[in-house]
């Protein structure tokens, strides 16, 4: 049997995520190999040299482009960066998988979306909330039938302060130029897991209040009422104000209701039978090393598949949805919080 070569990678943008969760993810791969690095910023490119055996690293994106031509590129850097990198790397000849979110705006979006179409190439974004384990045991129940049509998904996102607080991932977070702000930061993730835990269900409109601290330029705070075409219903609270970190999700059907507290998931049914799903997964943490292994495998299966992937095909579609719902939650906020519907 022949042996595969090696799909050869390069990440752009060295800060905490790329080194905490791509990298160690990218290492569970064996038909993968990360052999170059760009990150402006020096103290990065050395992190890279002492994390990576033979590594080369670059300080400019497009000299790197040139003389690696890698297979793909893995963009980490902070999401105002997205747009550009994952451009160039599309344009050179790579596969692209993107951190959140994938682009700031639709437009930005379809310009990628088309590029990638054209030069016949993969372009997915990093969803690993769909590995976290407490999620695919629910995802696993509601496709099972054990909650009958869903009705309702409520997500809370409690956290003290943006991640990486005092780091450079916490400056680029209460940037709005970087692409910073809650919405953003969690609030992308919260649009695809109810996207994808709905089974694709579609968005039909939206009504958000967002709120930002009097010295800064990004919200902190988002409260959101999303509806969907099935008629379901779900309720989001995202803060950087709590007094604890919390990650908790109710969902309920027709027949019982799915409550989701850390790694705790409590299915109960109308009778009050309780079951059990509870998981077993790593300490909640801002990188998530083990659910990025799963994105990994997913991309280098697209890639293998080619750009007609159902799962690439799949990626896209929930980038769109959570970048749909992220611009008019923004434009309800602006306006009251109206109901903004999405065509």
């Amino acid at each position: 049997m022949a042996v595969r070569a090696k799909l050869r990678g390069a990440i752009s943008g060295f800060g905490e995520v790329a080194a905490r969760a791509h990298l160690p993810g990218w290492r569970t791969r064996e038909n993968v190999a990360i052999g170059a690095i760009h990150d402006p910023v020096s103290e990065r490119r050395h992190d890279a040299i002492r994390l990576i055996k033979n590594v080369r690293v670059y300080d400019d994106l497009e000299l790197m482009l040139d003389g690696e031509a890698p297979d793909f590129v893995d963009v980490a850097s902070p999401p105002g960066l997205h747009h550009g990198a994952a451009r160039a790397a599309l344009a050179a000849g790579a596969h692209v998988l993107v951190e959140k979110p994938l682009a700031l705006t639709l437009s930005e979006f379809d310009e990628l979306a088309a590029l990638a179409a054209e030069k016949r190439r993969v372009l997915m974004c990093v969803h690993n909330w769909k590995y976290a384990p407490a999620y695919m045991a629910a995802r696993k129940a509601i496709e099972a039938g054990r909650l009958g049509a869903v009705r309702f998904v409520s997500i809370d996102r409690l956290r003290t302060a943006p991640a990486g607080a005092g780091g450079s991932g916490g400056k680029w977070r209460s940037s709005a130029a970087s692409g910073g702000g809650i919405l953003i930061d969690h609030g992308w993730h919260v649009f695809y897991l109810m996207n994808w835990l709905l089974g694709g269900d579609a968005p039909v409109s939206i009504s958000a209040r967002l709120e930002s601290p009097a010295s800064a330029d990004v919200d902190d705070v988002a409260d959101l009422r999303i509806r969907f075409e099935s008629g379901a219903l779900s309720r989001v609270h995202l803060s950087w104000r709590a007094p604890v970190r919390r990650t908790s999700a109710l969902i309920y059907g027709e027949r019982a209701s799915l409550e989701i507290e850390g790694d705790r998931v409590l299915l109960t049914d109308r009778a009050g039978k309780v079951d059990d799903l509870s998981v077993a997964d790593m300490a909640d943490d801002s990188y998530h090393s083990a659910w990025f292994g799963g994105v990994a495998e997913e991309f280098e299966l697209a890639v293998t598949e080619g750009t007609d992937s159902p799962i690439a095909k799949r990626n896209v579609a929930e980038a769109r949805v959570a970048l749909m719902l992220m611009e008019a939650a923004r434009k309800s906020s602006i306006n009251g919080g109206v109901e903004i519907k999405l065509s």
